[in-house]
């Protein structure tokens, strides 16, 4: 039996502009509530952008991410999956960050993560630039390194930028590699692309392990072949799926902080995660969505769909594990 609870509002039910915005029109359940071992997807937002080296603005997108989802609808289009009935999903609410704080902001943003995960609850996080990520990991990976599926035009695997900072959004994955967090030879990144300072980034991957799957070569080979290695690559073992919006081209999501033209449409980007269906992913995020780049929110509906096809393929895992 459907517990009724964890339903959304239908839209034929109350129009899709009123009410109060929780990310995908699902009830709303703190961190704290004592309902939250019930919930087995929690959507969470990490409002924080201080990793950000460039344009600033993705604090905002959680909020905004929120408000476009009222879009999204119960059923998928292409599968039929209808996910809030194979299993509980809710709103999380926000980590609250310290903007001021970067160390503080991420150990808050670990314990939050590390909190959901004690209580059964598979993570799907909406940033906040990619600096998110990393602890994220932290609480994901505490006990064995995952593989990585990672889609953006950036490898985000620099050492530091202006002189030694650390921990930027350009570093995450870098850092979650050295911290033991990540297992390279399980880690692919698809759709880099866009002038670059050197090879530093590159260089690393490749001493590691990581797979690089620039733009040209996903264009060449085409998405079912390059998803099909992605599958290969990443393997049976549990993974994170780590989404930029800046994957995207910006002539469909400028909204952004660090667009590179040359990328993929809108419906290539939600074909990629389509074809991770089956996949053991064991928590997600979508970052880098910044609403004063484009206040009219298209970038953000583009994301909160990207999210529901997230949602899509976590749900039927979960709901297999528990079958």
């Amino acid at each position: 039996m459907t517990n009724t609870l964890f339903q959304p509002v239908s839209g034929f039910d109350l129009p899709r502009f009123a009410g109060v915005p929780t990310f995908m029109r699902l009830p709303h359940i703190a961190m704290d509530d004592d309902r939250l071992p019930q919930v087995d997807i929690g959507l969470i937002g990490v409002p924080w952008d201080s990793g950000t080296t460039n344009r600033p603005g993705p604090r905002h997108g959680p909020r905004q991410l929120r408000d476009m989802s009222t879009m999204i609808r119960a059923q998928h289009a292409v599968t039929g999956t209808r996910p809030f009935e194979l299993v509980n999903c809710a709103d999380l609410g926000d980590v609250p960050p310290n903007p001021a704080d970067l160390q503080m902001s991420m150990g808050r943003i670990t314990d939050a993560i590390a909190q959901v995960l004690a209580a059964g609850v598979v993570p799907l996080v909406a940033g906040g630039d990619h600096l998110c990520s990393l602890p994220v990991l932290r609480a994901v990976a505490a006990e064995a390194p995952v593989g990585l599926i990672h889609f953006d035009s950036h490898t985000d695997l620099f050492d530091s930028y202006f002189g030694g900072t650390r921990y930027t959004h350009g570093t995450p994955f870098r850092r979650a590699v050295e911290e033991g967090l990540l297992d390279p030879r399980r880690s692919v990144q698809v759709g880099i692309r866009g002038t670059a300072y050197d090879t530093e980034d590159r260089d690393f991957a490749a001493s590691v392990g990581i797979r690089i799957i620039p733009i040209e070569e996903v264009f060449d080979r085409g998405i079912p072949d390059v998803m099909a290695e992605v599958r290969a690559i990443a393997g049976a073992g549990p993974s994170y799926l780590t989404y930029d919006i800046d994957f995207i081209d910006p002539a469909f999501a400028p909204g952004t902080g660090t667009p590179e033209v040359g990328g993929p449409n809108s419906y290539q980007a939600l074909q990629v995660v389509r074809e991770l269906r089956g996949m053991n992913i064991v928590g997600a995020d979508l970052v880098e969505v910044s609403p004063p780049f484009d206040a009219s929110g298209g970038t953000a509906y583009l994301g909160a769909s990207i999210m529901f096809e997230m949602l899509c393929i976590l749900a039927e895992r979960v709901a297999a594990d528990k079958a």
